[in-house]
C-alpha cells in the first residue's frame, strides 16, 4: 500500500523535468527554423540589392518564447512540489544553453550573413567573419556554469541571466519582419553594430555586477521599487514600440539594476 502511494508522488516530482525537457525541445525546433533555407537575394528595378531573411527564421522567436514559458513552469513546479534537485538544476542549465544560448547565437550568425550579403561580394563571405556570433553561446555556457556553483543568486543575479539575453536577441527577427523603418533595418543589418552587440552581450552575461531578478522581495517596498519601475516602463514600451520594446526593456533592465544596485538583495 505504501509503495502504491509512493508512485504518484515520484511521478509528480518528475513533472518539472518534463517541462525542462520541453524547454530543450522548443529550443531545438527554434534552431531548425533558424537554419532553414538560406538568404534570399533579389534585385529591384532600380538595380539595388534587396536581402530577405531566411524563410522560417521569424518562427524561431515563437518557439523560444514557448521555451521560456516551459522554463518558467518547470521552476514554478519545482518550488511548488518542493522537487528542487541538483539534477533539475543541471538539466535546466543544459536546456537554457540550447534555447537561450545556441539559438540566439545562430540568429546573430544569420543576421551577420544578411549584413554581408548586402555587399557586392557578400556571397563569398568567409565563415571566419561570421563565427564571432558563437561568442554568445560560449558566454552563456560560462554564465550557466557559474550560476550552478553560486547558491546565493535568488532575488538578484551576478551578470545578466542567459534567458534575458536570449529573448532579447529573439526579438530581432520579429523587429526586422514587422518594422518598416529604414533606420531600424539598417541598424540590424550593420555588421559593426552586430559585432559590438555580440561582445557587449557576452560581457554582460559573464560579468559579476549585480542585477535584479523579477521575483518580488518580501522586504521593504524600496527593494521592489526598481521592479515596479521596470514593469511600468515595459507596459509603456510595448504600447509605443511593439516588438522594438524588447531591446528597450532589456536596456532599462540593466540601467535600473545599476542605479538601484544598493537596493537589490
Amino acid at each position: 500500500m505504501t509503495l502504491n502511494r509512493a508512485k504518484p508522488v515520484y511521478f509528480m516530482k518528475q513533472l518539472p523535468h518534463f517541462f525542462t525537457l520541453l524547454n530543450l525541445f522548443f529550443g531545438c525546433v527554434a534552431l531548425i527554423c533558424i537554419l532553414q533555407n538560406g538568404i534570399t537575394i533579389m534585385y529591384l528595378n532600380d538595380g539595388t540589392q534587396y536581402v530577405d531573411i531566411p524563410e522560417k527564421i521569424w518562427l524561431a522567436p515563437l518557439f523560444m518564447g514557448l521555451a521560456a514559458l516551459a522554463d518558467f513552469i518547470d521552476g514554478f513546479l519545482a518550488r511548488w512540489l518542493k522537487a528542487g534537485s541538483t539534477l533539475g538544476r543541471e538539466l535546466d542549465s543544459l536546456a537554457d544553453l540550447v534555447s537561450f544560448g545556441v539559438a540566439p547565437g545562430m540568429i546573430l550568425y544569420q543576421f551577420l550573413r544578411m549584413s554581408y550579403m548586402r555587399q557586392a561580394d557578400g556571397t563569398d563571405v568567409s565563415m571566419l567573419l561570421l563565427l564571432p556570433a558563437m561568442i554568445l553561446p560560449c558566454a552563456a555556457a560560462f554564465r550557466l556554469a557559474v550560476f550552478n556553483l553560486d547558491q546565493s543568486q535568488s532575488l538578484s543575479f551576478r551578470g545578466i541571466p542567459v534567458p534575458a539575453v536570449g529573448l532579447m536577441v529573439a526579438s530581432f527577427p520579429l523587429i526586422y519582419w514587422t518594422k518598416n523603418s529604414n533606420w531600424v533595418i539598417n541598424l540590424l543589418l550593420n555588421k559593426w553594430v552586430l559585432y559590438i552587440l555580440i561582445l557587449l552581450l557576452g560581457f554582460v552575461m559573464v560579468s559579476r555586477f549585480r542585477v535584479m531578478s523579477m521575483k518580488f522581495s518580501k522586504g521593504t517596498s524600496g527593494q521592489n521599487l526598481p521592479r515596479i519601475i521596470l514593469f511600468l516602463i515595459a507596459l509603456a514600451s510595448i504600447f509605443i514600440f511593439q516588438w522594438l520594446a524588447v531591446p528597450v526593456i532589456f536596456l532599462f533592465y540593466i540601467v535600473l539594476s545599476l542605479i538601484f544596485k544598493n537596493r537589490i538583495v
